[in-house]
């Protein structure tokens, strides 16, 4: 894995292709979001269901209708070509997966960009916690929930959670270094025993890959930000795009901004 390329270095591989996969190590020190894309008559009512679920919804950045740029998130972006993956979906059910949206972009299209959690994994190993999914060279382990959120409109559903596996005191100690993060997630929804928030099968997550877990570790829970996803379905705009899970956006913005101290 590559961790020493910078983000605009990155991007341009994604955008030529030559990077595909998920994001998680990549470009260490630099924030990464999660990606929504919704038509304009429906972004005011999204943007109200992210203020209301801010732990898997956090909104870093939001471009003008019709504009594939944020540009307080990374220069020369295109939202259109530089996320690895997209999902593409119709009345609420994913139609396609693609690599570059720019053949459905559309003049009313509006994007979300939310805080994902691949940002504080870097606190976390330069505190000297292992985090399994980057140790194990894969995706973060990724579960659909019994937790609701909170309805906005047309948009309602349940948490998405993603999973790291921790010994009981780095658990403590990976709680108080993400609590410094809401942007991102911030700190842990649940710990220990996946069947309280809905999870029958930690080895079989919805999203993503399953990572070991070792006997005396404990399955640690955090908001995630493939949420929006669930939402959608539930919504069924008649068109929207997101990323890929594990798929981000790697921006311009440094995790250190993001600290809360």
């Amino acid at each position: 894995m590559n961790a020493e390329i910078t983000p605009v270095e990155l991007r341009h591989r994604i955008r030529s292709g030559e990077h595909t996969g998920n994001t998680s190590g990549f470009c260490p020190g630099f924030v990464q979001c999660n990606m929504v894309i919704l038509p304009k008559d429906w972004a005011n009512e999204f943007l109200q269901f992210c203020q209301k679920n801010p732990k898997p919804c956090p909104v870093l950045g939001m471009s003008d209708a019709g504009s594939w740029e944020i540009p307080e998130l990374a220069a020369g972006l295109d939202v259109r070509s530089d996320l690895p993956s997209y999902k593409i979906f119709e009345n609420g059910e994913v139609v396609n997966e693609v690599t570059d949206v720019s053949e459905y972009w559309r003049d009313d299209l509006v994007t979300f960009m939310l805080g994902c959690s691949f940002s504080f994994e870097e606190p976390l190993i330069d505190d000297g916690l292992e985090v399994r999914n980057v140790t194990e060279e894969c995706n973060v382990p990724m579960y659909r929930t019994n937790i609701p959120c909170r309805s906005a409109g047309r948009f309602d559903g349940t948490m998405v959670v993603s999973m790291r596996p921790f010994l009981a005191a780095d658990a403590i100690r990976a709680v108080q270094i993400c609590t410094r993060f809401p942007s991102v997630h911030g700190a842990p929804v649940h710990l220990g025993d996946p069947s309280l928030i809905g999870i029958n099968d930690i080895n079989n997550p919805e999203f993503g890959d399953a990572v070991t877990i070792h006997e005396n570790e404990l399955p640690v829970f955090w908001a995630c930000g493939v949420t929006p996803q669930v939402a959608l379905e539930q919504a069924k705009p008649p068109f929207c795009i997101t990323h890929s899970p594990g798929c981000m956006l790697v921006t311009d913005i440094q995790n250190s901004k993001l600290a809360v101290m």
